[in-house]
């Protein structure tokens, strides 16, 4: 009986490839892990030849910094809803759909694991949240300009607030997280902002 991961139909050249390579190391990840990811299992799941996926990528760091960088390059819809609250909160229920469906859960594998050793993975981690919190800010900065916040706001550190009780109970706790746990994150960040709490840190750049 085969063991191996489930093989695929054969898929045509360029971003065909590179999107079936991803996906099946994404997939990979979840399945097995980290430890477990090898570039021969990778080739089979996306189906093509272990050579094409060598020609691409050297080995299986790059096939995973790969996969998180063309993940961090997705779109990311930013609410404007008008009101601070309900962007919060929008943002706080897409991280948890995030995380709790296959890609989520193929990130944390890759970044919570043996692979955070990597230097070009731990890069590549840095990348998707820095990247998410550069997005993210706007949404802080305006509600600011609209009076919901205290001037002085660290749009950086509300956000980090906003998703510490859900990466809490992800990688501590190993709790379920849902909406009721959106809410109360958004509740948590705002309370924290408002009582003047987020601004920020001493020695920051002001650009930062």
């Amino acid at each position: 009986m085969n063991s191996g991961p489930p093989r695929t139909q054969p898929v045509g050249r360029g971003e065909k490839v590179r999107a079936a390579v991803h996906a099946a190391t994404l997939a990979e990840l979840v399945e097995k892990g980290y430890a477990a990811l090898t570039v021969d299992n990778v080739a089979q799941r996306a189906g093509v030849h272990k050579t094409t996926v060598y020609r691409r990528w050297k080995d299986r760091e790059s096939l995973v910094v790969d996969a998180l960088a063309d993940h961090a390059a997705l779109d990311v819809p930013i609410p404007d809803t008008g009101a601070v609250e309900s962007d919060l909160q929008a943002l706080a229920s897409s991280l948890v759909r995030m995380m709790t469906g296959s890609t989520g859960q193929a990130m944390m594998a890759a970044m919570f694991s043996g692979a955070a050793h990597v230097p070009e993975i731990a890069d590549a981690r840095r990348h998707v949240f820095d990247d998410r919190l550069r997005r993210a800010e706007q949404v802080v900065t305006r509600a600011v300009e609209r009076g919901e916040l205290p001037g002085g706001t660290d749009p950086a550190e509300l956000l980090k607030a906003l998703a510490a009780p859900i990466y809490f109970r992800l990688l501590i706790t190993a709790e379920p997280v849902d909406e009721v746990t959106a809410g109360q994150a958004v509740r948590i960040a705002l309370a924290a902002a408002r009582a003047d709490a987020l601004r920020p840190r001493p020695g920051t750049p002001p650009d930062q």
